[in-house]
């Protein structure tokens, strides 16, 4: 499992859009800076994410980990990059002491292709979030956790993250 996080916050993520000829489209947003930190483990078939406010720091991540062993009863592979709470001693303890049932395993630094879930947070951003401008943060959080959801039932995204990951054979 490829496990990647990501943040977003009430400012919206600008992309080139449609408008009636004359018309320039424009976005009415406040200039809050409150965000959201989403987290997502991607497997062949599925993914899982956790959204919370805030940013991810190694308690976090082990709330995540504990999430993923009760949905997913297997031993896990957990390939990540070399965010600090990744490296964390409290992470670390944790892994320790599931006794081999999580093992990991880290990506080389710089090499975002080669993590799928990069390019689920791109399409998560670029077409489910594109010019969404929320009257508060719980709009936010509400919507984006929508989008994801309906992600998870969209196969042919996850397919098309593990295509355009330019993984080794």
């Amino acid at each position: 499992m490829f496990i990647d996080e990501t943040g977003i916050s009430e400012r919206p993520h600008r992309v080139r859009t449609w408008a009636p000829r004359g018309q320039t489209p424009v976005l009415q947003m406040h200039f809050n800076w409150h965000q959201l930190s989403a987290i997502a483990g991607v497997t062949f078939w599925n993914f899982y994410f956790k959204i919370v406010p805030g940013s991810f720091n190694g308690p976090r991540v082990i709330d995540f980990l504990r999430q993923l062993r009760r949905q997913i009863k297997r031993r896990l592979l957990v390939i990540w990059d070399g965010l600090p709470a990744h490296r964390s001693r409290v992470v670390r303890d944790y892994v320790d002491s599931t006794n081999g049932a999580i093992q990991i395993e880290q990506l080389p630094g710089y090499a975002p292709e080669l993590n799928p879930v990069e390019f689920l947070w791109a399409h998560w951003k670029q077409h489910e979030l594109a010019n969404f401008c929320p009257k508060h943060f719980a709009e936010l959080s509400q919507f984006a956790r929508n989008k994801l959801r309906r992600s998870q039932h969209r196969p042919r995204i996850i397919a098309a993250c593990w295509i355009q990951a330019q993984l080794p054979i």
